[in-house]
């Protein structure tokens, strides 16, 4: 038995999206600034596309829309594209719980010259808008807050910190990669200046994403070349790829109104299911929180029990998980995101991600927690043997 429950890495391609990339291949191969016949061809299909995204979140028009390879380059877009315009080093706002996109770029900002403030957040990695309004000085020019935390699964209060960038003329942008395709996202109604999503987590392929641009704002572009995008990011589309998210986002906003309430009643049926495990604890905002989004860590007093070791034990039972995010998984280091929270480097260790999607159903859910169950309670006693001799 397969289980796959790490979606918020990456989502198995959609069956249209797969027929869309097959058909874009094989009929609209051509380079879109071509003005023969196959190049329209492919620009037609991007600008279809950019309908489709702008569609997804509400932009007012597809205009607002710029493809890029993924979230990662969207994010670095958003924050580099904003600090091009200054001669001098100014201020940057991000939380302490940022994706390494954000929070890597904020890094090469400060070798830069800039002073970034990372907001603290509370046990459940939430942002206080108190917080943010502390930290904003008079050369603040951007903020940056993640919408769904991909670990913990917390969705931030992003109109009211929005609100409060807007009432001082300060830009905001927000990585809304996990959200995007998983709740209804209005780009107006959160008063947003940029927003990044991805495809790859919707059901679309690795490869493309976008950052929403609010019409007449100036960002000055990251990649420089034959001027594609608006100018804002040279190089060739990646044609098949950006048609396959445009297929997602349309697929996603028609399936949303019955797919999140779905997907909330399973996450809440694994919680459930999990509340009785020894030492298990869950992590993250349950009343804010992404609607496939399952985390908790295992304190247990046992050293042979981190997240690295649970994904492999689960995945030797047919069960694939992810030990926090995706992108550190490889590393056996304490969670930045965890101790942010305020959790200890051990407990820090041993954090567990179990994202949900549309082929999950509620016998995969009864099956995992009796795994899980049986996966802690086996190495329990492993432990105990060891402790023995």
């Amino acid at each position: 038995m397969q289980i796959y429950l790490d979606h918020s890495a990456t989502t198995p391609p959609h069956p249209d999206v797969i027929a869309k990339v097959q058909a874009v291949l094989s009929e609209q191969w051509g380079n879109p600034s071509s003005l023969h016949a196959w190049g329209e061809r492919s620009a037609m299909e991007l600008e279809m596309a950019r309908v489709e995204t702008a569609q997804l979140i509400k932009a007012p028009k597809p205009e607002n829309i710029i493809f890029t390879s993924g979230g990662t380059e969207a994010d670095n877009l958003a924050l580099l594209g904003v600090a091009e315009q200054y001669a001098s080093p100014q201020h940057l706002i991000i939380s302490s719980v940022e994706h390494s996109a954000i929070a890597k770029t904020a890094q090469r900002l400060e070798s830069w010259g800039w002073e970034v403030t990372c907001l603290p957040v509370n046990e459940k990695g939430r942002v206080h808008p108190w917080d943010l309004e502390q930290a904003i000085q008079p050369n603040t020019v951007l903020i940056s807050i993640i919408y769904g935390q991909s670990e913990v699964g917390t969705l931030q209060p992003i109109p009211e910190l929005a609100k409060i960038a807007r009432s001082q003329g300060i830009l905001f942008h927000t990585d809304a990669v996990q959200v995007a395709g998983r709740l209804p996202i209005d780009v107006q109604q959160l008063d947003v200046d940029l927003l990044s999503l991805s495809g790859h987590k919707m059901y679309g392929v690795q490869g493309a994403g976008a950052l929403y641009v609010r019409e007449g704002l100036e960002i000055q572009p990251w990649l420089i070349g034959g001027g594609q995008e608006r100018g804002l990011r040279s190089g060739t589309q990646a044609v098949s790829a950006i048609a396959a998210l445009g297929v997602a986002a349309k697929l996603a906003r028609l399936e949303m109104p019955q797919e999140t309430p779905r997907l909330e009643g399973l996450r809440e049926q694994l919680f459930d299911l999990l509340a009785d495990c020894p030492y298990v604890i869950p992590t993250g905002d349950r009343a804010h929180r992404l609607p496939h989004h399952v985390s908790l860590i295992v304190d247990s007093p046992l050293e042979n029990i981190t997240g690295k070791t649970l994904v492999r034990q689960l995945n030797l039972a047919g069960i694939g998980v992810s030990a926090g995010s995706a992108c550190n998984s490889g590393k056996l280091k304490p969670s930045p995101v965890l101790l942010a929270m305020g959790y200890s480097e051990k407990r820090a260790l041993s954090g567990l991600r179990l994202t949900l999607g549309r082929s999950t159903t509620a016998e995969d859910i009864e099956w995992t927690a009796m795994v899980f169950k049986q996966v802690l309670q086996r190495l329990r006693q492993e432990s105990s043997l060891v402790l023995a001799q």
